[in-house]
């Protein structure tokens, strides 16, 4: 076969099958239509998704930080006249913070950020003596989905435990301690749970096994900072 022949064959078949195309696009012309609508619109609903997520990301990353400014805004030295920003008390303080930390995670709390202002928000709850109010937050923020964030989970776990012993309730303290050495994060060591689950111990007069997991800190973590606040508990500078 000549090459003038297999060229005409080729355009030959190329003609059936767009003629072909064309005519099954004409028959289903409606449904090609809905499926060209559909899928644009589709593509315009993500579009406008991805846009209003990054807008709502940057208004709550941006509340949150002038919260975090409050939390961290200096204490006003004794004698001094007042100043804007500057607050006599750090009761005072936290007042004014969890107020904020509250809003942002009322308004934002499907996000990253709403679940950190709810861990701040138990934070500052504890810190103005909230107990009850303190719990229900830190637990939102220890069960917070944010993309995963164990080190938030952790923090929130660690105060949550605290709390715990603060009101009375060890055993929920000690299952969360041991949970956190068991699985531990970049924000709460194996070694820092195990020191404060050590304190509780200690606490409850149970020193054997206090000692047990400083020396247990100590071997795990020789030249952190862990491993030296062991060391001094074992030393008996308490």
């Amino acid at each position: 076969m000549d090459t003038r022949t297999r060229h005409a064959l080729k355009k030959d078949k190329f003609a059936q099958a767009t003629a072909s195309s064309m005519s099954w696009v004409s028959e289903h012309r409606s449904d090609v239509m809905r499926w060209i609508v559909g899928g644009a619109a589709v593509l315009v609903l993500c579009i406008g998704a991805l846009i209003y997520w990054s807008m709502r990301s940057t208004a709550a990353d941006s509340a949150l930080g002038a919260a975090l400014d409050i939390y961290d805004a200096p204490l006003a030295q004794p004698g001094a006249p007042a100043e804007t920003g500057i607050y006599a008390t750090a009761a005072e303080r936290s007042k004014a913070a969890n107020e904020q930390f509250a809003a942002v995670a009322k308004q934002y709390g499907w996000l990253p950020e709403g679940a950190k202002a709810h861990y701040f928000t138990g934070i500052t709850d504890r810190e103005l003596g909230q107990t009850a109010a303190a719990e229900t937050e830190l637990k939102v923020a220890a069960g917070a989905w944010s993309l995963g964030d164990r080190n938030l989970q952790n923090l929130a776990k660690l105060a949550l435990a605290g709390l715990y012993h603060q009101t009375g309730r060890d055993a929920q303290a000690i299952d969360l301690y041991n949970g956190l050495a068991a699985k531990p994060s970049e924000t709460v060591s194996a070694g820092v749970a195990q020191l404060d689950l050590a304190d509780l111990y200690a606490a409850e007069g149970k020193q054997d096994q206090a000692r047990k997991l400083w020396a247990k800190v100590k071997d795990a973590d020789k030249d952190g900072a862990a491993g030296q606040i062991a060391t001094q508990k074992l030393g008996g500078k308490q």
